[in-house]
This record gives structure tokens, C-alpha cells and sequence, in this order.
């Protein structure tokens, strides 16, 4: 019996050290490591980084609003050389037509909406930037707050491993007093009751333990390949802070407390802008643009273009027969001037080749115009209301969340102080109860006690180092609550 025990002492005391952290597994999980992987897969922070890009569009606009519009245009068409009429009256080519044009328009409109549109979409990129922060640091405490949980848990689990071995070898030490006579039945079966409980207590634990890693990567939005051992060097120590430089630190780093501050200086913006609907607003137009035709019948131009000189020549010596009826000179050599030449008909040809890209320019067009609205029914005097109340909701908007930053950092610091408190207190009762369990077991092998001893001492010991292990990360989150709610760490 001696040498069992001095065989099973060593390996029941090296159980008795708690670790917090399981077995050796395939890899190694730092909590900077999870924060990083969650920062660039989970689902919902990403999302949040969409209002940057949102934000960062309209600010392009705002800037762009100071550029003149411009829009080209360039086309061609087809018209069918058939004549129409309109009164009797024939209208039109009786050649097919092929034309071309191209134009160019500017326009800008100027008021004072356009300045102050440009501050608003400032403030709302500023805004959303504080977003991003806020959703970054909800991210963070999540992740944190899951990454202790799923330690507390590994923790708790090799706790049972402990008791459950240590369990086991009060059974062996139980049942070999019991063949040398030393030990009761009842001994051996209430030591087999124990390692019952122990194995559910192991069970339970390492079901709790599965469960947050499986909730610590849908966090850090992954899938779980393999499994990992979590490594986090945080130290407890004592809260040694300041309230009111925490209180400061909050002002300047809460993000979002920046985000509602950042609102405030858009609707600021928004109560200039309704005020400028009161000052004239300037707008102008350009435009310029050119065309070009062409009949695909050539022949049906010179035609045109010889007859009319024809009826020009015949008009011609009516009047020269008419003037020499009545006796004055005659124009017989005016008249046979009139004559379609060569040149006429070359020139005729060329200038029906302008077709597609030779365009004959129409003239520019250029106004500004300054417009004020009268009367508008009021609507511009219900804009700058509307815009006045919303200016007054985001100033009480910053009110309450300086209001909120500052009863979350005052209670978190609160929670912090008492969180170290008890784990001191639940630190010394576990060392108590490790001794105590220590002495029991020594008791115990030398007769001087009853296993029902060994028994109590080891429940102590175990509700006292869970107690323990549960204070350590209560602390450890009440830390990272108080970051969060500061804005930014503090170790």
C-alpha cells in the first residue's frame, strides 16, 4: 500500500495544478490572431465598412457639383427621298437623304446648397469612418469576450480532468486499503461514485468547452478546420486608473460618441444649406453642334440645280422682251450670261460629299440666368424648420451619448475594481482549499481520517478553484469592458 501511494502522490498532486489552457492540439491561437482574422472575415464588420464607400461617393459628388454637366451627342439618319405635303404643297428631297450631327451641352447651377452640401458629405464621411470604429470595437469585445469564454471554458474542463484523476486515484488507493483490511466497502463505493461524477463533470465541461470555440469562429467568420489551443498573455493586476482621465480618454476615442458628433456637424450643415434657398441661385448653359447631308442621288441635284438656273435665264429674256416693248435697253447679254457650267456641277458634286464627318457648324448657344423663388407656398420656410429641429435632435443626441460614455466608463471601471477584488479572494480560497485537499489525502493514507473527508475536501477544492477560474475571466472581461467603452485598449 506504501508504494502505491508513494507511486500515485506525485501524479495525483501534479493534477491538482490547474492549467488554463487544454492539452497540446495542432495549432496555437493568440487573441490578437482571432481579433485579425475577424476584422477581415466577419460578415457584419465588412458590411459596416460599406458606409465608407457610400460616404466616400457622395463626397464626389458634393465636389463634383462645383463642375459644369457635359454631355456630347453624335448621329446619323436616313430619310427616304419621297416628298410630302403639307396645305398642297410638296415638301422635301425626292432623293434619299443621309445626315450627321454632333453636339456638345454644359450646364451648372450654383447656390449656396452646393457649399454647404460639400461640409455635409465632410461630415458624413466622418461619420461613417467613426462607424467603421464603432463596428470595429464591437467587434473586438465580441471576439474578446468569446475568446475568454471559450478559455474560462477550456479552463473549467481541465479542472475536471484534474478532479476526475484525482478521483481515479483515490479509487486505486480506496480499493487497495480495502484488500489489505484497512478500508471499508463503503469506501470503495462512494470512490466509485466520485469518479462517476467526475467523468459527467468532464463531459459537461468539454461540451461547454466545444461549444465556444464553435461560436468563436462563426465570430471570427471562418470555418473550423482544425482544432487550436488559445494563448493570451494578459496579466491580472490591480485597476490602477483614473476616473477622470478615462472619462477624457472617452471623449476623444469613443467612436460613438465621435459618430453622433460627426451627425451634429451634418445637420449644421444641413440648417446653412435650407438657409441658402433664400439667396439667388446662378445657372448656365452652353452649346454648340454642326450637321451634315447628303442625297445618295447626285444626278437629282445638278438636275435641280440646271433647272433652276434655266427658269432664271428664261425669267431673265421674259423681262429683256418686255423692257424692250416699252423701249428701254434690252438685257439680252445679262440673260445669256445665265448659264449652268461645269464648274457649277463639280462644285455641286463636292459639296454633297460632306457626309459623314465634314459638318457645317451651328451657331454656339451661351446664357446665364439668377432665379430666386418668391413665393413657394412656404416651402422652403418648412425646409429650414425641418433642418432647425434636426440640428436641436442631434445636439441632445450628443448630450445623451456623452452622458451614456460616461455612465458606461464610470460603471465599468466599477465592475473592473470589484471584479479584481474577488478574484483575490477567490484566489486565496482556492490555495485554502488545495491545502486542504492535500491534507486530507495525507490524513486519509495514514488512517487518521475518513475517506467521507477526502470526499468533502475535494468538492471544496472544486467548487473553490472553479470559483477561481470564473473570477480570473470575470475580470478579464470587465477589462475588456472597460476598453470598450473607453474606445481604445488599455494594456
Amino acid at each position: 500500500m506504501h508504494s502505491f501511494w508513494r507511486v500515485m502522490r506525485p501524479i495525483t498532486m501534479g493534477l491538482l495544478t490547474v492549467a488554463t489552457v487544454a492539452g497540446a492540439q495542432s495549432t496555437t491561437l493568440t487573441l490578437d490572431e482571432a481579433l485579425a482574422t475577424a476584422r477581415a472575415n466577419n460578415p457584419t464588420y465588412l458590411q459596416a465598412q460599406n458606409a465608407r464607400t457610400r460616404a466616400t461617393a457622395g463626397l464626389r459628388a458634393a465636389y463634383g457639383a462645383f463642375l459644369p454637366g457635359a454631355d456630347a451627342s453624335l448621329g446619323s439618319g436616313l430619310r427616304q427621298g419621297r416628298q410630302q405635303f403639307f396645305g398642297g404643297v410638296a415638301f422635301g428631297a425626292t432623293s434619299d437623304v443621309m445626315s450627321s450631327n454632333w453636339g456638345l451641352n454644359f450646364s451648372a447651377r450654383y447656390s449656396a446648397a452646393t457649399v454647404y452640401n460639400l461640409k455635409r458629405a465632410k461630415a458624413s464621411v466622418d461619420a461613417a469612418e467613426s462607424d467603421i470604429s464603432a463596428a470595429e470595437q464591437r467587434l473586438r469585445n465580441d471576439v474578446t469576450q468569446i475568446f475568454l469564454a471559450s478559455m474560462q471554458a477550456k479552463a473549467r474542463a481541465t479542472l475536471q480532468d484534474t478532479l476526475l484523476a484525482s478521483a481515479k486515484a483515490q479509487l486505486d488507493l480506496a480499493e487497495a486499503r480495502f484488500k489489505v483490511g484497512s478500508a471499508t466497502d463503503l469506501d470503495v463505493k462512494r470512490a466509485q461514485v466520485q469518479v462517476g461524477q467526475a467523468e459527467v463533470g468532464v463531459v459537461r465541461e468539454r461540451n461547454s468547452a466545444a461549444l465556444a470555440m464553435v461560436q468563436l469562429y462563426q465570430q471570427m467568420g471562418v470555418t473550423r478546420t482544425t482544432d487550436a489551443s488559445l494563448s493570451m498573455n494578459l496579466p491580472a493586476t490591480a485597476a490602477e486608473f483614473s476616473l477622470n482621465q478615462l472619462l477624457d480618454q472617452a471623449k476623444k476615442n469613443n467612436p460613438r460618441l465621435q459618430a453622433t458628433i460627426a451627425r451634429e456637424q451634418q445637420a449644421n450643415a444641413n440648417v446653412r444649406s435650407s438657409q441658402g434657398d433664400f439667396i439667388p441661385t446662378m445657372s448656365a448653359n452652353a452649346s454648340f453642334g454642326g450637321f451634315t447631308n447628303r442625297q445618295k442621288d447626285e444626278n437629282a441635284l445638278v438636275t435641280s440645280a440646271e433647272r433652276s438656273v434655266n427658269s432664271q435665264r428664261a425669267s431673265c429674256l421674259s423681262t429683256d422682251s418686255l423692257r424692250r416693248g416699252a423701249g428701254l435697253s434690252g438685257i439680252t447679254g445679262v440673260c445669256n450670261s445665265i448659264q449652268f457650267t461645269d464648274a457649277q456641277r463639280s462644285s455641286i458634286i463636292a459639296g454633297n460629299q460632306n457626309w459623314p464627318f465634314n459638318f457645317t457648324s451651328n451657331p454656339y448657344n451661351i446664357n446665364v440666368n439668377f432665379s430666386l423663388p418668391l413665393f413657394d407656398g412656404f416651402s422652403r420656410l418648412q425646409r429650414l424648420q425641418e433642418s432647425r429641429a434636426g440640428q436641436r435632435d442631434a445636439r441632445q443626441a450628443v448630450r445623451a451619448q456623452e452622458l451614456q460614455v460616461g455612465a458606461d466608463v464610470t460603471g465599468a471601471l466599477l465592475t473592473l475594481q470589484n471584479s479584481w477584488k474577488a478574484l483575490q479572494i477567490q484566489t486565496a480560497n482556492a490555495g485554502v482549499a488545495r491545502e486542504a485537499l492535500t491534507l486530507a489525502d495525507e490524513r486519509y493514507r495514514v488512517g487518521a481520517a475518513a475517506f467521507i473527508d477526502v470526499i468533502q475536501a475535494r468538492a471544496d477544492y472544486g467548487r473553490a478553484e472553479t470559483d477561481r477560474i470564473n473570477a480570473l475571466y470575470e475580470y478579464h472581461r470587465a477589462f475588456a469592458g472597460l476598453e470598450a467603452s473607453v474606445g481604445r485598449p488599455l494594456r
